[in-house]
């Protein structure tokens, strides 16, 4: 757990139509290529996952991940949902936390996809555990006040845009340095004939991220405005 809490912020919310991932960058240095680090992976055509905590213990368990996607497929004939495959990666952790000669996997990731049609939200801890989320904050020291935030403002079927402000705004809380230091996947479903056929993602732009960014806080100044006229 305290590796996750030295970890980078994540901030994970359902909307109706779509999942908003949103992950902070922390600075990197002036010669590393910024682009090397990622926070918000693809763990199959229809899955997308977000970590918080140690880089080297996700690469593992997105690995596994991804080789049990492929299995299913090889086997099934058909994409593993995303319970199965939340249920895997905190299978694995779970396991690593009674072995001898081995320590816990230093990480919470969240799980963004679709199920029948409708957008899921799936957490997973070191210890092992997993549940679904409307909407959740993982890592940093201030995790606790962005879940807080949420819990307050978070609507039910909230359209794309109002769940993306909410996930920066959350986001916010934690960060200085606005839209640079972070990155914002929606994933959105992906539909044929008007049927669902697994997901879409979409990472935002740090410009499309800086316009929202910029929105909230003059939403902010002219609720101080009026907070001073009264």
């Amino acid at each position: 757990m305290e590796a996750v809490k030295r970890g980078s912020s994540v901030v994970g919310v359902r909307g109706k139509d779509a999942v908003v991932l949103a992950v902070e960058k922390r600075a990197t240095a002036k010669l590393q290529d910024p682009r090397t680090i990622r926070k918000i992976v693809s763990i199959d055509s229809h899955l997308t996952l977000a970590f918080a905590g140690l880089t080297a213990d996700a690469r593992v368990l997105i690995d596994k991940a991804r080789l049990e996607c492929q299995s299913y497929r090889l086997t099934c004939e058909d994409s593993p949902s995303i319970e199965y495959v939340t249920r895997v990666v905190a299978r694995t952790q779970q396991r690593y936390t009674q072995r001898g000669g081995v320590r816990p996997f230093g990480i919470s990731s969240m799980i963004a996809g679709f199920n029948t049609g409708k957008p899921k939200l799936w957490l997973t801890d070191p210890a092992g555990t997993f549940s679904e989320w409307k909407a959740n904050a993982v890592g940093g020291r201030n995790d606790k006040s962005m879940r807080e935030f949420l819990e307050k403002n978070y609507e039910d079927d909230m359209e794309v845009g109002d769940a993306v402000k909410l996930a920066i705004k959350a986001l916010l809380e934690v960060v200085d340095s606005g839209a640079k230091n972070m990155e914002v996947v929606v994933v959105t479903a992906d539909t044929v004939d008007d049927k669902v056929n697994g997901s879409c993602r979409k990472t935002w732009t740090e410009e499309e991220v800086d316009v929202v960014v910029k929105e909230i806080e003059k939403e902010q100044e002219d609720a101080k405005k009026e907070e001073m006229k009264e």
